[in-house]
């Protein structure tokens, strides 16, 4: 997992919380979103979890976290 700094280059940081029931799917949406993958016989997480990912659009350049 890239470690990001005030001085790397980006213009917005979002860090984003998912909350909701077990089983439900939200180690699946963050896998999607950061690495493009997708598992349909994934076990329950009982961990946290944390992932980045860099999006550029024009001239919107923003981290997720």
């Amino acid at each position: 997992m890239a470690v990001y700094k005030a001085e790397d280059d980006y213009n917005y940081l979002f860090k984003v919380v998912l909350i909701e029931d077990s089983d439900i799917g939200k180690s699946n949406l963050l896998s999607r979103f950061t690495k493009n993958e997708f598992n349909l016989e994934s076990k329950s997480t009982i961990r946290v979890e944390f992932a980045t990912r860099s999006l550029s659009i024009d001239s919107f350049r923003g981290v997720f976290m």
